[in-house]
């Protein structure tokens, strides 16, 4: 027995930490608890050594002296500032407004609002909770089957886990010692696809099932000119403007990929808002507008946060801030747009504060915990069992990463993401590397894998957050006066299942499509470096005269 503990010293020592993590342990405690015991068995049974230990403060001060992590409270703290100001509300009626009678309209308004808070909070929890109080009720009251509009808002909130400025990035740039600016860059365009993704399942059920997705009556739509007209054509002008200026202003850049798309976005952005003030100023002067109330309401509501997120990924992208620096300057103008639209009160500031010093607790304890169980699991050569395992399946890299996305999708049933980060990423990139997969790739790849743990019935943390404000029981709409029905359980569940099946095939199309991701490698050279021939020329150097030699 003693021969065979060991021998599978570190496959015991981590099934030790599943079963501890799946009967409900907290996860940080699990991790040093499980470390310092096989530290102990591992000692007593020669295989440890008690040295390796010493290492153990120097490990704990390298988390809290760690300048990347420092990133995580200040979006957390731009995130939770940016839902309590109102931005989500006014962005979700705007929006769902422009979209109008269309079928799947208010499905629409709701992914493109979730992917524009994910580029604004990077949190999941804000996302979900706030689209889940402001458009549900507003699904439901114009009949939108349940399942699909629990599923929408669910999915779309987890889009923060994937754009940029996800915290789960951070982490996984992290624990691979990568970039973070490159780890953001890689999975920008990913996460607008799988945007786009989420949008083609609301048509198609839109198509399919006409009565699941309706459009909004004509009399629910606002913003309307005096001749009843809607002024779509005002604004979609407004748009294609933009976009030409964008365009004009980066024509000549050297800029590629996301960075050309940010600083394009960003020129557009500039152009709209200075159109749409110089309108309001004329309309408030002479009661003259060339742009028409919908176009107006659109770009003043849009502006701000667009704004917010060339201030944040944009000044990552082109190189002027760090992730850190970045974070900061997102937390000060989060502030700055809560006190412009008059809803920042020390209450709130509050709030955000201690709910940002909770998760930061909360994932300074988890990193403290995978330390000490890393420890233990690297003096007892757990990673040379990991990667003999891992780079010993057949298929090369595919089969790799075929293996490892089963096994994340499996153990994120169980897991939440930052636990999945500290655990078991340390472990696969080793082996990633040796198996010669860029570790960028690789993550945004489980990245986008990862977001399963937040949509996966029975435990993902979107369904709960959306259970918990979503109705409980018959209530009476607070415009129609109708009774209406409670949203089950069951339905949040139904309606999460499209989306975990798109988050898979997305996972794919990352991997059948590495550029989506490599693109932030730059423009590569079209040199040949084996053709490159280095001659040097002889030089005639005249003769040495040392003089006469000395006496």
């Amino acid at each position: 027995m003693t021969a065979f503990i060991i021998a599978n010293l570190a496959p015991i020592m981590f099934a030790s930490l599943v079963v501890m993590l799946l009967l409900g342990y907290p996860a940080a405690f699990s991790l040093g608890a499980v470390g310092l015991f096989y530290a102990v068995v591992g000692i007593e049974l020669g295989e440890f050594r008690p040295d390796f230990l010493q290492a153990l403060p120097e490990r704990v001060y390298g988390v809290m002296n760690n300048d990347t992590l420092l990133a995580i409270p200040f979006f957390t703290f731009m995130g939770l500032v940016l839902e309590r100001s109102g931005m989500a509300e006014d962005l979700l009626d705007t929006i769902g407004q422009l979209f109008g009678t269309i079928r799947g309209g208010l499905a629409y308004a709701v992914i493109f609002v979730g992917a524009l808070l994910a580029a604004t909070t990077g949190v999941v929890a804000a996302s979900v909770i706030s689209m889940g109080l402001i458009s549900l009720p507003i699904m439901l009251r114009y009949g939108y089957d349940r399942r699909v509009a629990a599923g929408v808002i669910a999915a779309s909130g987890t889009l923060a886990q994937i754009i940029p400025p996800s915290l789960v990035l951070i982490v996984m740039a992290d624990q691979l010692g990568k970039s973070v600016g490159d780890m953001y860059e890689g999975a920008f365009i990913p996460g607008l696809v799988l945007a786009g993704l989420y949008a083609l399942y609301a048509f198609l059920v839109s198509m399919i099932f006409p009565k699941a997705t309706p459009g909004l009556p004509k009399e629910a739509i606002g913003f309307r000119e005096n001749n009843g007209d809607r002024g779509l054509v005002s604004l979609g002008m407004l748009f294609l403007a933009s976009c030409v200026f964008g365009w004009f202003m980066m024509r000549n850049s050297t800029v590629h990929g996301a960075d050309y798309v940010v600083l394009s976005m960003f020129c557009g952005i500039i152009f709209a808002f200075a159109v749409a003030v110089v309108n309001w100023v004329i309309d408030k002067l002479t009661g003259f507008r060339f742009l028409s109330k919908m176009a107006q309401q659109t770009t003043f509501v849009m502006v701000p946060p667009l704004f917010l997120i060339f201030l944040v990924l944009g000044t990552i992208f082109i190189g002027i801030a760090t992730p850190t620096e970045g974070g900061a300057m997102g937390a000060a103008g989060a502030l700055i747009l809560g006190a412009a639209k008059r809803r920042l009160s020390w209450d709130l500031i509050r709030q955000a504060t201690e709910s940002t010093a909770k998760l930061s607790a909360f994932v300074v304890f988890i990193l403290v915990g995978a330390r000490v169980f890393s420890l233990t699991f690297y003096g007892v050569n757990g990673h040379v069992w990991v990667e003999h395992l891992l780079t010993s399946l057949p298929g090369g890299q595919v089969g790799f990463l075929i293996f490892v996305n089963a096994f994340v999708f499996v153990l994120a049933f169980f897991l939440d993401f930052f636990e999945l980060a500290f655990i078991v990423i340390p472990l696969l990139g080793p082996a990633a590397e040796h198996l010669g997969i860029d570790l960028i790739w690789f993550g945004v790849i489980l990245g986008v894998n990862m977001q399963t743990s937040f949509m996966h019935p029975p435990f993902g943390f979107a369904l709960f957050y959306l259970r918990s404000v979503a109705p409980k029981e018959r209530y009476t709409d607070r415009v129609t006066g109708k009774r209406m029905e409670p949203v089950t359980t069951g339905q949040i569940y139904w309606g999460a299942v499209p989306f975990v099946v798109i988050q898979i095939i997305m996972v794919g199309l990352v991997i059948a499509f590495p550029s989506m991701v490599m693109h932030y490698k730059g423009v590569q050279s079209n040199i040949d470096p084996n053709t490159i021939k280095i001659e040097v020329p002889q030089i005639e150097l005249p003769p040495l005269d040392l003089g006469p030699p000395s006496k």
